[in-house]
């Protein structure tokens, strides 16, 4: 039985509280729930078939195991503050942007087991992809943990600590670049005459269809590329001129860009 903690009930962390009850069954998990506003505990007890209780911070960290930090970065020092002053040792997930695990290892007292992570919001859908680093005192078995709880919607990969910002600037910013890329590509459909309805879904499902090619069958993206690329035909004149405007390079710098920014608001 795992007694799961969330202190911060918006969509990332019930959408992780979600997923981990569907992943465990509701027979294998207890959660403790807070949040400043009661509306939101109200609205996830209700999406949850587990058994669940409320309290405040310290009453939801004293009766859990684990317990995901899901509060706004601004927020997280004075709430680590008064989670050190409860006894017993646990492991905090933390899912805020920016907040490093020296940090959150100081506010927490000093003592406790600390995972950083780095969702993005496809984990709302159960497609998520995230990263996670281990604080000073985690080990693997929290490890693993994380792996669960993070893996329960979408994928979870263990980095160092130095890399969370690049998987900032990919996966955690990388669904916008997705959607502008969406948009753009149904534009286009629309500009020779589809109805803009069905240009947005043949965009979409496209580029979830081609998603999923390269997470199932493990080749690389250019071989699958290469598979629909046939001699003069309409596909390598589509390349030519992506590649003429520069979108390989684009979405680099995107990348770098938005990396740098995250060390910049975490120095």
């Amino acid at each position: 039985m795992l007694k799961l903690g969330l202190i911060g009930c918006g969509k990332m962390g019930g959408a992780l509280l979600r997923g981990v009850e569907q992943a465990l069954g509701k027979s294998s998990l207890n959660v403790a729930l807070s949040d400043v506003v009661p509306e939101a505990v109200n609205g996830l007890r209700k999406c949850l078939t587990c058994k669940s209780i409320t309290g405040t911070p310290a009453e939801v960290a004293a009766a859990s195991e684990v317990i995901i930090l899901a509060v706004k970065p601004g927020d997280m020092k004075a709430l680590c503050e008064l989670l050190a002053e409860v006894k017993g040792s646990r492991l905090y997930l933390s899912i805020a942007a920016g907040i490093s695990l020296s940090h959150l290892e100081t506010w927490l007292g000093g003592k406790q087991r600390v995972i950083r992570s780095m969702p993005n919001t496809p984990a709302l859908v159960g497609v998520g992809a995230a990263a996670f680093a281990r604080g000073s005192k985690a080990n693997a078995k929290d490890a693993a943990l994380a792996t669960k709880i993070l893996g329960a919607v979408g994928t979870a990969d263990e980095v160092s600590e130095r890399l969370l910002d690049a998987v900032t600037g990919l996966s955690g910013s990388g669904p916008a670049y997705i959607y502008t890329m969406i948009e753009a590509l149904a534009d286009g459909g629309v500009l020779m005459g589809l109805p803009r309805a069905t240009a947005l879904r043949l965009a979409a499902q496209t580029v979830a269809g081609a998603a999923e090619m390269v997470l199932e069958t493990g080749k690389h993206p250019a071989s699958l590329r290469d598979e629909v690329t046939s001699p003069g035909g309409t596909t390598i004149a589509g390349l030519e001129k992506l590649e003429q405007h520069g979108l390989r390079n684009a979405l680099i710098q995107a990348v770098r860009a938005a990396t740098e920014k995250s060390k910049a608001l975490g120095a």
